[in-house]
């Protein structure tokens, strides 16, 4: 058998990659291990424009989330279903300290950040004490449906195999690749976490990170909102759910959802909501980030075969789209890549391999 690109791995990123591959003419086969705690299915899929105490304007933001606006309409369009939806984010301040920082970036840079009408609006639904601050455009991205229509298009077409790919057997051709009988033109690994262990790519500064969330039942709540104060509180599909996370973990002893953090979680939304809320699940995942926090994509120096599509971290919703795009422009039409992106600002460390 032979096509362009064995892409492997069916998260956020495999999946935007694979279907702009597509969409140039080319022909690819997609390996997924099917991992229940996929980061990319455990997140929220929010893309929000600031980031940190300071409420900086996260990086490129101007570019990705337009984009990332763009791709998904088109991607449900294509599938027939709607998978990202605009959604105001709502930041209760913590303290009066917090407010004035907001203030003060505010006047700085209003592109984002906006001052809340009715300071009141929402006291029939949380306790606040400090007021609160709008962030907008915002979107919130079904990664679940996504994920799931893309591969069930996949599986129908023929092109999808549900089995974990082994890095090490992958010979390299002149030419291109050759793995378990299929001869490709390009490997390209979209795995997160377990490129760690890639023997093309584990030199990279990688640097994973463990994120735990709650998934509640709460009747009361409007939907039209993501709410903020420490943490997220993210509308979900299903009527009354949300999505009530995440935790941050440099380093941990495991990657399960722990109790220390339920129990933290549950105590915050106690002090913080006025209505009853029942937890449905308790989910934790350990993302891909990368200790610059860039994504590393583009093919490796030494061996131009083999590529990669990874450390995104938190950010996948709104990195994928844009960075999957420039790849398989970079793949069919030799355009450069964003030089922050770009896995060859590596060179040397990936040439001692």
């Amino acid at each position: 058998m032979d096509v362009d690109v064995l892409v492997v791995g069916a998260g956020i990123c495999g999946t935007m990659l694979s279907w702009y591959l597509q969409r140039e003419g080319l022909r690819v086969l997609l390996y997924d291990e099917e991992t229940e705690n996929s980061s990319s299915l455990r997140a929220a899929g929010v893309i929000n424009p600031v980031t940190g105490r300071r409420y900086h304007t996260t990086w490129m933001a101007n570019v990705l989330h337009p984009f990332a606006k763009e791709a998904y309409t088109a991607l449900g369009t294509d599938l027939q279903s709607q998978f990202i939806f605009p959604r105001t984010l709502i930041d209760f301040f913590p303290t009066a300290e917090a407010r004035d920082v907001f203030i003060e970036r505010l006047r700085e840079d209003d592109t984002y950040l906006h001052s809340y009408p009715d300071q009141n609006h929402f006291n029939a639904h949380f306790h606040y004490n400090y007021g609160c601050g709008e962030i907008t455009p915002a979107y919130a991205v079904n990664l679940p449906l996504l994920l799931a229509s893309y591969k069930n298009l996949m599986l129908q077409k023929g092109v999808l195999r549900k089995e974990k790919i082994d890095p090490a057997a992958v010979q390299l051709i002149d030419g291109g690749v050759q793995y378990a009988g299929i001869t490709a033109r390009w490997i390209i690994f979209c795995e997160g976490t377990a490129a760690v262990n890639n023997p093309w790519f584990h030199l990279l500064p990688f640097s994973p990170t463990k994120g735990e969330a709650l998934v509640i039942e709460c009747a009361g709540l409007p939907n039209q909102f993501i709410f903020k104060r420490g943490q997220m509180i993210v509308p979900l599909p299903v009527q009354h759910t949300y999505w009530v996370g995440s935790s941050f973990e440099w380093q941990f002893a495991h990657p399960h959802p722990t109790e220390t953090f339920r129990q933290k979680t549950e105590t915050h939304l106690r002090n913080w909501l006025k209505h009853p809320f029942k937890v449905l699940f308790h989910h934790a995942a350990v993302r891909p980030a990368t200790v610059e926090r860039r994504p590393f994509v583009g093919l490796h120096p030494a061996h131009p075969q083999v590529g990669i599509f990874n450390g995104t971290g938190t950010k996948g919703a709104s990195l994928a789209p844009y960075f999957a795009h420039e790849f398989a422009q970079r793949l069919v039409h030799h355009l450069p890549l964003t030089p922050a992106a770009d896995v060859t600002r590596f060179k040397k460390i990936l040439s001692k391999q």
